[in-house]
């Protein structure tokens, strides 16, 4: 049984280590930031509750993957539960964009936002340069299928960023 300081530690080095790769899911999951704060929150918990079921058979890179993935989706299940009684006025709140942000990287974030659960997962673990074998044994798919969903996209994308710059010119 694990001592609760070197949970501690584990988790701060966890935290400090992975936390780009946690603001990433969160920033792909939540839009409103009191939500990324809630998401968060929520991962970290989540985190915190698995320490003593990492075995190390995987590497903690992939299991933080597992963790906030799976803690992202079922966030993402419990508040639509909830905001869908609430529609209108969260269509009227804007999110206010930090002015020292990337338009770029906006642009791709509202991309993923809009995939299903899957291709956003296999988009941020890309970015992250994720093999196609990792991605298939955190995601449960096959390599072939990872391959395909991934061509398909790449594909996607290029065919929208095609439309943003024909609609500039």
């Amino acid at each position: 049984m694990m001592q609760k300081a070197e949970q501690d530690n584990l988790f701060l080095n966890w935290i400090n280590g992975y936390k780009n790769l946690i603001f990433k899911f969160v920033r792909a999951y939540a839009f409103e930031l009191e939500d990324q704060d809630d998401l968060f929150q929520e991962i970290c918990i989540q985190l915190w509750r698995s320490i003593p079921g990492y075995r190390g058979e995987s590497a903690v890179s992939t299991w933080i993957y597992r963790v906030t993935l799976n803690t992202s989706v079922a966030w993402t299940r419990k508040e639509k539960k909830y905001r869908e009684g609430k529609a209108p006025l969260l269509e009227a709140h804007t999110i206010q964009k930090a002015s020292d942000q990337d338009d770029r990287l906006d642009w791709l974030y509202k991309q993923v936002i809009e995939m299903d659960k899957i291709d956003r997962a296999l988009t941020l673990l890309l970015l992250d340069g994720f093999s196609y074998k990792e991605m298939s044994s955190m995601l449960g798919i096959s390599e072939s299928n990872v391959g395909v969903k991934i061509s398909r996209i790449k594909k996607k994308l290029i065919e929208k960023s095609k439309e943003i710059i024909s609609d500039e010119v």
